[in-house]
Order: C-alpha cells, then sequence, then structure tokens
C-alpha cells in the first residue's frame, strides 16, 4: 500500500503488487489486520467489511496519476472549497506535490512506491497541485 485516504464508510488505497497472487495475499492480510485493529478500537467483534474490494490494474503513467489525484483530493469531491490536504489520507508524505510540500511530522505509514509506474512514470504526466479536484471515477 503506497498511498489512502480513509472515507466515512470505505477506504482508497494505491497498491502494488508484484503478481496476481501476491496481490490476493497482500490484500487479504491487510484486510483482516485492518478488522482486527477497527474490532480492538471500538471493542467490539464480528465482521468489519460489508463488501468486497474494488480492484483496477492502472497500467499507464495518466492512469496512476489520475488514481492519486482521486485517492488523495477526494475529500474536494465531497467538500467543496476546502483547502490544505486531507489529514486522513496519505497526502502529508506524499512527494509529488506541485510546489512546496507539506511537511509531515513523522514518519509515513505507507511505504514508498517501488515500481516505475509508482516512482517516475506518473510524474512525466505532471506534479499533483493540491487544489486539483479528481473526476468522480478514476481513468
Amino acid at each position: 500500500m503506497c498511498e489512502f485516504s480513509v472515507q466515512k464508510d470505505h477506504l482508497h488505497l494505491i497498491v502494488e503488487a508484484d503478481g496476481t497472487q501476491a496481490f490476493r495475499g497482500g490484500v487479504r492480510g491487510l484486510v483482516v489486520r485492518l478488522a482486527k485493529a477497527i474490532n480492538r478500537a471500538l471493542r467490539r467483534h464480528g465482521p468489519v467489511w460489508g463488501d468486497r474490494y474494488h480492484v483496477r490494474l492502472l497500467r499507464t503513467p495518466r492512469e496512476v496519476r489520475n488514481a492519486l489525484v482521486y485517492v488523495l483530493n477526494n475529500w474536494k469531491k465531497h467538500l467543496h472549497g476546502v483547502g490544505g490536504f486531507d489529514p486522513r489520507s496519505s497526502a502529508a508524505w506524499f512527494t509529488g506535490w506541485e510546489g512546496r510540500p507539506p511537511i509531515p511530522l513523522e514518519a509515513s505509514p505507507a511505504p514508498a512506491a517501488r515500481t516505475w509506474l509508482g516512482r517516475i512514470g506518473w510524474r512525466l504526466r505532471g506534479l499533483i497541485d493540491p487544489r486539483e479536484s479528481p473526476r468522480m471515477t478514476p481513468s
């Protein structure tokens, strides 16, 4: 998981994997770990997730850039006129903002991207303006 945002009733994640099996195993492990942590924090037990995850394979620099805007600036789609960075996302640690980046107070909770598309490729389409709003669906 390279980037994330926490929504009211779901999560948006950008995840890298070496293949289908690695992706499935990684997501399965993440889902279990998150469910246990959520149940522990809420002092409850039982199912946390009401639905499966939805996957979209990102193959081009444009698709990755659009997905980054969608995940990191999704709150702008719902809260018109907000400024700054979503405090419930990895935006504070993201290094691809146009202009002056935010200065995080602690280490990122998500590892840096490892693939060419996640590290370099998407940047060929331009850094992300913090004021940029996502489209209704990432494309």
